[in-house]
């Protein structure tokens, strides 16, 4: 066997073994789930500033001024979206876990949020009138948004994992007789076990913090979280994901759903916090989103293969692949390139695959930098990965002309390093 169907044989195996994992199912499941209440919690924060902003929308103009009036309805939404991602996450892990155990309701879900309660802190110290004072029966901000969220995807497998094997038990079964209604039946069925795993959570939640100092969130947060968000911040992070995404799209398996996992958590959490602080008028932290991979690392889809299509309508002489090109173009206006990949095709296509590969990791470099200097803004609004190039740099910025100028000069440069490559398939048809 060739070395090179050895690597693909192999890089299959890794693919289908994390796909078929069932806590990777899970994640992305609840992750897909949950993208329109991202979405509409995005929306609520581009019309809150863009719009109902006394300083920088349109409110801040005489006629419009009293739309300001309106912005607490925007920023409600926002916060009932946002500011509760974790618990949101939390509760579709469990319920996506519970159905893979063969879980038939919504309890496993219900019971994964009883359990990153029970180990959260609900007291908290506040800065009044310059005294320290204890507030007690609250959860604070930071367990709700996504500075938890990686906390919350560990209690959320772990407790549902916890009851699914003891829910298997009969010994820990109560069983009532067959005059009582099933549903009935089904809830004692799993009161024990119930019982058992929010105990089990709480006493470890209890005694770390005894022996430790720290609450499980501290721990998870700085040991787990905190690194990846570091890794993934800095530009050579960003990269490594973004080049594995597009080998396994080479050998025809679905990059994004490969780094998914990963990159979802992490990039849709520093959005998240982007619009927080975009919300409240402070300084925008993160340059890496998610808006900056579609933005920047997925024009036209992976591998910026709209600068591929525009470059075979003007140089290709081949006719097989410009009616690729004529099927393609309207979909990759939209960011959804499956045509282009596997019509023209650009899987297992050694020639294709170079730029396919290189092209969003000297894009994604160009964008860092442009950010970085201050010349383009950095993304404040989750907009949907459908929004076609120019109008969504210009949307998830919040309106900077210098996001949209860096991304017509990331379709320029993509457009050069693709046409040598256009040309060499010209040269081989010829040939």
């Amino acid at each position: 066997m060739a070395f090179k169907d050895k690597l693909v044989d192999g890089l299959t195996s890794v693919a289908n073994a994390i796909n078929n994992f069932k806590y990777i199912i899970a994640i992305k499941s609840a992750f897909i789930t949950l993208m329109p209440v991202i979405i509409v919690g995005a929306f609520a924060v581009l019309i809150s500033n863009m719009v109902m902003d006394p300083v920088n929308g349109l409110a801040h103009f005489k006629p419009f001024s009293f739309l300001a009036e309106y912005k607490p309805i925007f920023s409600g939404i926002n916060y009932a979206s946002l500011n509760i991602l974790t618990i949101l996450a939390i509760f579709m892990i469990g319920l996506e876990l519970g159905k893979i155990n063969g879980e038939k309701n919504l309890f496993p879900g219900l019971l994964a949020l009883i359990c990153f309660i029970s180990v959260t802190p609900t007291t908290i110290e506040l800065m009044v009138n310059g005294d320290m004072q204890k507030v007690t029966d609250v959860l604070a901000r930071q367990f709700t948004d996504t500075k938890s969220l990686f906390s919350g995807i560990f209690i959320s497998i772990l407790s549902v994992e916890l009851y699914s094997k003891l829910g298997k038990s009969d010994k820990l079964k109560i069983k009532m007789p067959e005059s009582v209604p099933s549903n009935v039946a089904v809830s004692f069925s799993a009161l024990i076990p119930t019982i058992i795993t929010v105990t089990v959570f709480s006493m470890l939640g209890f005694f770390f913090h005894k022996f430790t100092g720290l609450y499980l969130y501290d721990a998870v947060y700085n040991v787990v979280q905190k690194p990846l968000e570091t890794v993934v911040q800095g530009l050579p992070g960003i990269l490594v994901l973004m080049l594995v995404a597009q080998i396994f799209w080479v050998i025809g398996i679905h990059g994004n759903q490969m780094v998914k996992p990963i990159r979802e958590p992490l990039l849709l959490g520093a959005i998240t916090v982007n619009m927080t602080a975009y919300e409240q008028g402070l300084p925008i932290p993160n340059i890496i989103t998610m808006p900056f991979w579609d933005v920047y690392m997925s024009i036209g889809g992976s591998g910026i293969t709209l600068a591929l299509l525009i470059c075979i309508m003007i140089a290709s002489k081949r006719e097989d692949m410009k009616e690729i090109t004529k099927l393609s173009l309207g979909p990759g206006l939209f960011n959804i390139n499956e045509p282009v990949i596997f019509g023209l095709p650009i899987m297992l296509n050694p020639l294709m695959a170079i730029p396919f590969i290189i092209t969003p990791l000297i894009t994604g470099t160009i964008g860092y930098f442009s950010t970085l200097l201050g010349f383009a803004g950095k993304a404040v609004v989750m907009v949907p990965w459908t929004t076609p190039p120019i109008i969504n740099a210009y949307l998830s910025t919040g309106g900077s002309i210098g996001a949209v100028v860096t991304q017509i000069i990331c379709i320029v440069v993509a457009i050069i390093i693709y046409f040598p490559f256009v040309k060499i398939a010209n040269k081989r048809t010829a040939e």
